[in-house]
């Protein structure tokens, strides 16, 4: 049975392919530094759009950094240390770093619901069930993630057996999933997007969505530290105001939305992705198309927040021994600005 010192260690452990997130102070009579992480994932679209329009210079906002991390966890992790200002991540785990490392945090709006699949090799698996075959190789990322929540969503759902599916179970990050299934490796993976929309590219098939196994599910979140909402609130609300700005942008323009996504994960790739599997990722693209099909086919692009999806998600992960200990959805959100948006527009 996992426990909960297993999950504080996924939190507070430095994870392969973090890149460092230093934060730097502005000169005397400049603009607050602000720092802004994302993951490299159509999950932070908006941010990736925000940032190519310039909207946040516009905005009169002082970014200084803005790096990207190779999954949720790793950002969490990264959350840890106190560098990042301001963090476009997934739900889970940004409740990890809230609930396990007591990083100061808060939740200010939204970015998508959903975004996040199983990939399968249709030679293979016909059937959920095939996944309990002895033999039988599934990639999902660590415990505690939004993955592998998914992945015991599934279990549950469909009545499957634990011990064979978690025995059939290897770890890895999304990005190595798909790598590896390209060459053989795994039969099947669960992934957040864009990678499912990727492998579909390549002739893999999403066998199921996030919405199969759990409506409603939030995906990503922009969370800001207690800190700098706290000094500079009228920035925070500029963050929330470009962040819905962008989402409108996707759900008008999405073809224009996906070619300045594609081009961003395009060139964000190349700065996360480890050098050794550079060689087997060549043959993979993010292309317009792809980020496409992710936006609009395999998320709901939206700032909203529902306070009880938000307790769901924490009482789950709780459910799992996942989390030190039990919190409240409200302890971890701060939506005045995104009413205040809401309301103005």
């Amino acid at each position: 049975m996992r426990t909960l010192i297993l999950a504080v260690a996924l939190v507070l452990s430095p994870f392969p392919g973090m890149k460092a997130c230093g934060k730097e102070q502005a000169p005397a009579g400049e603009p607050v530094a602000i720092t802004i992480a994302v993951e490299f994932t159509s999950h932070a679209a908006c941010a990736h759009i925000a940032r190519s329009k310039g909207w946040f210079e516009k905005e009169g906002l002082n970014i200084t950094a803005y790096d990207s991390y190779i999954t949720g966890m790793t950002l969490a992790s990264a959350l840890v240390k106190g560098d990042i200002d301001v963090a476009y991540i997934c739900l889970i785990p940004a409740i990890n770093a809230f609930a396990n490392a007591g990083v100061p945090v808060k939740i200010v709006c939204g970015t998508h619901l959903y975004g996040y699949g199983l990939l399968v090799d249709p030679e293979k698996i016909k059937t959920v069930n095939d996944l309990e075959r002895d033999g039988i190789r599934i990639g999902c990322s660590r415990e505690g993630s939004p993955l592998d929540c998914l992945l015991h969503k599934m279990i549950a759902k469909y009545g499957l057996d634990q011990d064979k599916i978690l025995g059939n179970i290897r770890r890895m990050p999304p990005h190595r999933v798909l790598l590896a299934m390209k060459v053989g490796q795994l039969d099947a993976g669960f992934c957040c997007e864009q990678f499912p929309s990727m492998g579909e590219a390549i002739g893999f098939k999403v066998h199921l969505q996030a919405e199969d196994l759990w409506p409603r599910m939030p995906g990503s979140v922009v969370v800001a530290r207690e800190e700098f909402i706290r000094e500079h609130p009228e920035m925070v609300e500029k963050i929330v105001r470009i962040t819905e700005r962008a989402i409108g942008y996707i759900n008008e323009h999405p073809e224009e939305a996906a070619l300045i996504v594609s081009e961003a994960l395009s060139l964000a790739g190349k700065q996360v992705l480890p050098l050794n599997v550079g060689k087997t990722a060549a043959g993979f693209q993010v292309t317009p198309d792809i980020i496409l099909k992710s936006l609009t086919e395999r998320m709901i692009c939206s700032t909203d927040v529902d306070p009880e999806e938000i307790q769901n998600a924490i009482n789950y992960s709780a459910g799992l021994e996942y989390l030190k200990k039990q919190c409240k959805a409200g302890e971890l959100l701060d939506l005045r600005f995104l009413e205040k948006v809401k309301a103005g527009k």
